[in-house]
């Protein structure tokens, strides 16, 4: 019986990428439509070579970053002031923000800047699309951290500061290192929503700081565009890639 649901399991996972296998398989074809003419490399060259393609990777690289290291900063000091202090409240804000639409919150964002830069007298750009990846990674890394948190034994802490440490100096040498294997694991989910995000980028953004997702989008709609699926293969290897590493860090760490 095991064995059953585990073929059964197996064949549900390889269905559900089969279209992922499909799209790498195109992206090696000579043709521009969906029919096997060939092996051919051109789509990647396409991919390195455009201008405009290279400016929105270039972006989306630069937005992911920098949300990711502010929003892991904060929702590490969020998550580790939930673990001293129980909130209800606050916590059920936080699952809040998981739950909206994202194109309630891009609405609520864009308002929200609306209003601000009438007094600040600024614009959409980069800016504003990375305070808003900001401000919907910090619930991811919120909650990866607290569960990480809530394997901890909280008298550590106590018995360092009773030797001498100061609570900064608890922090930094017993609680940080226990918390580093979560940590990672946040920021590498925070990276990868970032990067992905589409509907609310597309309405904090500027005219400036178009993003890979929204390239992606209005090239696929003004028709079939293999660079397409190069570019989308070559993200699935790079985060790929990024997950096996912090499953390797996390593995070293325990």
């Amino acid at each position: 019986m095991k064995r059953a649901l585990g073929l059964y399991a197996a064949a549900l996972y390889a269905f559900l990428h089969l279209p992922l296998l499909i799209l790498g398989v195109f992206s090696f074809n000579s043709s521009r439509f969906t029919v096997w003419e060939g092996f051919s490399l051109r789509w990647y060259g396409a991919v390195f070579s455009d201008p405009n393609l290279a400016e929105a990777a270039a972006n989306s690289i630069e937005i992911a970053i920098v949300s990711t290291i502010l929003s892991t900063i904060v929702g590490t000091a969020c998550a580790y002031g939930f673990w001293k202090r129980r909130d209800r409240v606050l916590s059920g804000a936080l699952y809040l923000s998981l739950v909206t639409p994202e194109i309630v919150t891009g609405v609520s964002l864009l308002a929200f800047f609306q209003w601000i830069f009438r007094y600040l007298h600024l614009r959409l750009g980069l800016h504003t699309v990375i305070l808003s990846h900001v401000a919907f990674s910090i619930a991811y890394v919120v909650i990866v951290v607290a569960a990480r948190l809530r394997t901890l034994d909280g008298s550590l802490e106590e018995a360092a500061m009773d030797l001498g440490a100061s609570e900064w100096g608890a922090f930094r040498l017993v609680t940080l290192p226990a918390l580093l294997p979560g940590i990672i694991a946040a920021a590498m989910l925070a990276l990868t929503v970032s990067f992905d995000d589409y509907v609310i980028t597309s309405m904090v953004a500027g005219v400036d700081s178009e993003t890979l997702p929204m390239w992606m989008y209005a090239t696929a709609r003004r028709g079939a565009n293999p660079s397409i699926n190069a570019i989308s293969l070559l993200t699935v290897v790079f985060f790929g890639a990024l997950i096996l590493l912090s499953e390797r860090l996390r593995e070293r760490k325990q």
